[in-house]
């Protein structure tokens, strides 16, 4: 996939910055799915600064579009009650500064999920315009390590990058492996 999106944003640069906006629109949606790979591609097609603002900007309106769409659509269902994480219930509750402040933590957490937060905060009282502001200086700090990582193992050579991939495979099927033994699935 990368490589296909390196290509094509080589071909036409203000096409590749629309592509790229949109797909962080579609996998902020999605909710589940890691932006980390259009992070790649940006700082890979246009260079550190303008990826990472590239990134931020899709990643900013992936958000305020996800949270527009989850709260028209959320508004047929009462489902707040099913969420059980203190700073969930908190954020349903949260209005004004108090849900900024929330919205901003919980962006900084590097495990929290962010189609979780941006789901959370469209089914609380926070208005838009708090949670778009939130939310976008929330995800800069993120952006910025996951930037600085990226342009690290652009630095290494080849072989070291396939390394570095092999051996994070290996972990990820390591886990994945102690997970399904821990659940008696194996």
């Amino acid at each position: 996939m990368e490589t296909i999106l390196f290509e094509l944003f080589e071909i036409n640069w203000l096409i590749a910055i629309l592509i790229s906006i949109l797909l962080n629109i579609f996998i902020s949606i999605a909710g589940v799915l890691p932006s980390t790979f259009i992070t790649v591609v940006n700082l890979g097609t246009f260079g550190f600064a303008f990826g990472l603002i590239l990134s931020i900007i899709g990643e900013a309106i992936g958000a305020i579009v996800s949270f527009y769409l989850y709260r028209k659509g959320l508004q047929k269902w009462n489902i707040t009650k099913k969420f059980t994480h203190p700073y969930f219930k908190q954020l349903l509750q949260s209005e004004g500064r108090s849900a900024m402040l929330l919205i901003f933590s919980l962006r900084l957490m590097p495990f929290m999920p962010s189609g979780a937060v941006t789901f959370i905060s469209a089914c609380s009282r926070v208005k838009a315009v708090h949670f778009a502001i939130a939310s976008t200086i929330g995800k800069i700090p993120a952006l910025l390590l996951e930037a600085f990582v990226i342009y690290g193992v652009f630095q290494l050579d080849t072989h070291i990058q396939f390394l570095l991939f092999a051996v994070l495979g290996l972990l990820l099927i390591v886990v994945w492996l102690r997970r399904r033994f821990t659940q008696g699935k194996i």
